[in-house]
């Protein structure tokens, strides 16, 4: 939690000030470890009558060794609080949220969780329906903004009768995994998703591309991606070369220095995959390069570099990396976005631009009808402010301030990044394709 204001607040004279001022005061946030429970407490179950997604809660939870309650006991505290109203019909039936939830807030420990489970509003059979499910969206958001050391609220929308392919993104929500996603929206839908034999390695034996792996977000990812059992094939440009292979050595995958815009960029780490490891089942596009300049002063080498690194580079590998030959069908493939491609960036419009494309492919190829047919998932994180080398060199009161501009007052860390990519990664998520989903810890930029 670095940041001279996080120093400041959690200091013996800034905690009393900041008290006195209500001063946001940014918490340790609770991330994964092997070693943790799925959730530290109780969780309240609660919701609406008859909630078909309730039951699949209590038993994920029972399987978790997790305590379920259906009241707080006063006095007490919980640890998450999960409310189904997948059967909401109309705005008066949002009313179980204010009952449930206002006093569950209160109970609520540090690092605690709240998911809303909802359906999707695309699917209501009344427009009172429409209303009140679109609705859980603004709660869900607004709670996330209310909520207080380090707690998190995030949505869950259930496609019809696909409550039990839920259990995956509930376990990555309640989880330290998710310690920097705030105010998401998370869309489940219909597929076959296979429960991992060891939910502390839900990867084993899957074979994983990263590009852009020699430092930061990028080796963030490749190390998660071999905590949770994969082998990785670690991507980055030659001049990269020493980082890369320090990252490889470290996760116990190979190096493939390759430039991502090359011509045969995709049949390069193809061959090596299945040379290495016979096949390709999770590809992560994490490469990208910044060239800020104001649009009026946007020269075009600048432009088409970084719209070739970070969007053009990926439909060429993509011809080949999805191809008939390339990934396993019911991979994953995860891209990473930005939140400058959601909400825009001054002096970042070739930046925005390419990042705001890699929504446009997710969209379009989580879609297509034959990466449907081969169940690959496609989805896409969008990154906040996360710690890296080159945050660090943003001035100083810039840095600050974009620590602070999100619910959790703090800055994220790659492996936030990472966490949520891997879980995207997983078989037990087959039923998710299509989200974006932003490691910001809910900022106030964008939507």
């Amino acid at each position: 939690m670095p940041g001279a204001y996080a120093g400041f607040v959690n200091s013996a004279v800034g905690t009393k000030l900041a008290a006195q001022l209500g001063l946001p005061r940014p918490v340790r946030l609770r991330r994964y470890a092997a070693d943790a429970p799925l959730v530290e407490g109780p969780v309240l179950v609660g919701g609406l009558t008859s909630a078909p997604a309730a039951s699949q809660v209590r038993d994920l939870l029972s399987r978790a060794g997790v305590e379920v309650v259906d009241t707080v006991a006063e006095g007490t505290k919980v640890g998450a609080v999960v409310i189904d109203l997948t059967t909401v019909q109309e705005p008066a039936d949002l009313d179980v949220v204010r009952v449930v939830l206002a006093p569950a807030v209160k109970a609520l420990r540090a690092s605690g969780r709240v998911v809303i489970i909802g359906a999707e509003p695309a699917t209501a059979t009344t427009v009172a329906q429409a209303a009140a499910r679109r609705a859980l969206e603004g709660i869900t958001r607004s709670v996330g903004k209310e909520l207080r050391a380090g707690a998190t609220a995030n949505l869950v929308l259930v496609a019809d009768g696909a409550e039990a392919n839920t259990d995956a993104a509930l376990r990555f929500l309640l989880s330290g995994r998710s310690a920097y996603v705030d105010g998401q929206v998370v869309r489940v839908g219909a597929g076959d998703p296979t429960e991992p034999a060891d939910w502390a390695r839900p990867l084993d034996g899957k074979v994983a591309v990263v590009t852009g792996a020699a430092r930061g977000i990028g080796a963030a990812i490749a190390e998660v991606l071999a905590r949770d059992g994969a082998h990785v094939v670690c991507v980055d440009i030659p001049a990269a070369g020493d980082s890369l292979a320090r990252t490889a050595n470290r996760v116990g995958g190979t190096a493939l220095q390759v430039d991502v815009t090359a011509a045969d960029a995709g049949q390069r780490i193809l061959d090596h995959a299945t040379e290495r490891f016979g096949g390709l089942d999770v590809v992560v596009h994490n490469a990208g390069i910044t060239r800020d300049k104001l649009l009026a002063n946007m020269d075009e080498s600048r432009w088409a570099s970084v719209l070739d690194v970070n969007l053009g580079s990926i439909l060429r590998m993509n011809e080949v990396l999805l191809g008939e030959n390339g990934i396993r069908d019911g991979g994953h493939v995860v891209l990473v976005s930005s939140i400058a491609g959601i909400a825009g960036n001054r002096g970042q419009t070739n930046y925005a631009a390419s990042k705001a494309g890699v929504i446009g492919l997710v969209d379009a190829m989580s879609a297509d009808p034959d990466l449907r047919r081969r169940a690959i998932t496609v989805n896409a994180v969008a990154p906040g402010f996360i710690e890296t080398e080159m945050t660090a060199k943003v001035p100083f009161a810039t840095r600050e301030v974009g620590r602070l501009l999100n619910s959790l007052s703090q800055g994220g860390l790659p492996v936030d990044v990472a966490e949520t990519i891997a879980w995207f990664s997983q078989d037990a998520n087959a039923g998710v394709t299509g989200n974006v989903v932003r490691v910001c810890g809910q900022s106030l930029l964008g939507a």
